[in-house]
């Protein structure tokens, strides 16, 4: 696992903490721990009765933050064909992408994180979520979930972020209570089709639209052309002369389906360790 949005995974004892507001209804918020016990993960979920009432979508919530819903030994199949993936794998054999919590949450995190550094988003977030959402303790922690859309929807200012943006905290938790954030209907459209409507959402440009699409839904095949650091990654690791073009890394990326999301999260977070240890 790895430490994404507004996630900052620094240290683990063994226990990670998840607090969330359900696909299923966003007006409902979980805390859950999640622990492994060999090959299977073990849920503790928490919640009033009415979060509690169905706890497969809890699960299912759940597997595809940590994408433990995609097949593992088919993925390990696409990186033995690839000698870069290869190594990648090698060095980080279990890795996983962890995703957004919903459409929902990615979007108010692209908003936050506009033109702000990750840890100063980060720091917003958890003030927006103690202030506003539920709060949740979690093995010896206290964990908060980001506020529904429409908690989101009442505010009129919050603290840290400038005004002019708080419009479009409320642009989404409207089209959120309007089912427009609803992951089956966007995962139902094509990625470049559910990417052309979200960038109607106010504050979401093509790379937000991107991050929603790909790191919420939990898709495992979409390559996305909108991140610098994938380029970068590929030129180093395939000890290119030049950052690859949209064309060449689309080409160099039919090897990884149909995992391209997974391969050009893996060879960003995990080749960098490659890089330094050469």
């Amino acid at each position: 696992m790895m430490g994404f949005g507004h996630r900052d995974e620094r240290s683990f004892d063994g226990v990670m903490r998840l607090a969330f507001c359900l696909d299923t209804d966003l007006e409902q918020q979980v805390g859950v721990e999640v622990r492994q016990e060999g090959q299977a993960l073990e849920l503790l979920i928490h919640g009033d009765d009415e979060a509690l009432s169905d706890v497969e979508a809890v699960t299912r919530q759940v597997a595809r933050v940590v994408s433990a819903d995609g097949d593992g030994a088919a993925y390990a199949e696409v990186c033995a064909a690839d000698p870069v993936l290869a190594r990648v794998h090698a060095a980080a054999p279990g890795f996983r992408p962890s995703n957004f919590y919903s459409p929902y949450e990615a979007a108010v995190w692209s908003v936050l994180s506009a033109r702000r550094q990750r840890r100063q988003a980060i720091t917003l977030r958890q003030r927006l979520s103690a202030r506003h959402g539920a709060t949740f303790e979690l093995a010896g922690q206290t964990v908060h979930a980001l506020p529904t859309p429409a908690t989101l929807a009442r505010l009129d200012r919050v603290e840290g972020l400038q005004d002019v943006a708080v419009p479009r905290l409320h642009g989404i938790a409207e089209a959120a209570r309007a089912g427009r954030l609803d992951l089956d209907r966007i995962t139902s459209m094509s990625p470049e089709d559910a990417m052309t409507e979200l960038q109607r959402l106010p504050g979401i440009g093509p790379f937000y639209s991107a991050l929603v699409v790909i790191r919420a839904c939990g898709l495992t095949d979409v390559l996305s052309t909108q991140e610098p650091h994938t380029r970068r990654a590929v030129q180093s690791l395939y000890a290119l002369d030049h950052e690859p073009g949209d064309a060449e890394l689309t080409a160099i990326a039919e090897a990884w389906r149909p995992f391209r999301t997974w391969a050009t999260v893996a060879l960003r977070a995990v080749g960098s360790r490659l890089e330094s240890a050469a």
